[in-house]
């Protein structure tokens, strides 16, 4: 192995690790809040609503919507931890000493989307083991909903990273773009 791919190696680890740690560091900000807002959606949602509409082609309106709430966590999460981080870091000017690094920026992209993709698979845990209090979850399979929930996460994750902010724009009004 280079030396060049084994520094990269080294690069993307810590960027991965700083990332992971950043979020379990604050855990009760980033993997209670998700926690909390599912379990509302299915007593509200699932429990309240769920007995007035009844069952759908033999499924409870609980079992119904379980799917789209793990998904919907794995997006959020996934999206908002690598917007978050990038922005802290531009805020922080810590992203200057990052770019003037030898390190390629593909590792750094990769990073930043791999602690997004860890961070949205732990929600979506945390999330799956709550929904079973709620209903009888049923996975048929189990191979594919990992592949679908992963590369959801990796694709949205990346979408974090394509979020710029200028100083005409604010966080709760992103712009999009292709390229760094």
């Amino acid at each position: 192995m280079s030396a060049e791919i084994r520094a990269n190696l080294v690069a993307l680890q810590t960027i991965v690790q700083r990332e992971v740690r950043r979020y379990t560091r604050i855990w009760p900000q980033t993997l209670l809040p998700p926690a909390i807002t599912m379990v509302l959606y299915f007593v509200i949602f699932g429990s309240l609503i769920g007995r007035r509409i009844g069952e759908m082609d033999g499924f409870s309106y609980m079992e119904y919507i379980v799917p789209g709430l793990i998904m919907m966590s794995v997006i959020t999460n996934s999206y908002s931890n690598v917007v978050s981080s990038f922005f802290s870091t531009k805020f922080q000017r810590s992203i200057e000493e990052l770019l003037v690094s030898p390190v390629s920026p593909h590792v750094i992209v990769t990073g930043f989307a791999l602690g997004g993709i860890t961070r949205g698979l732990a929600v979506a845990v945390i999330v799956t083991l709550l929904s079973m209090f709620f209903t009888d979850l049923q996975v048929h399979h189990l191979g594919v909903t990992l592949l679908v929930i992963t590369l959801t996460a990796t694709i949205f994750a990346l979408g974090g990273w394509s979020t710029r902010c200028s100083r005409e724009t604010s966080m709760t009004s992103p712009s999009f773009r292709l390229s760094f």
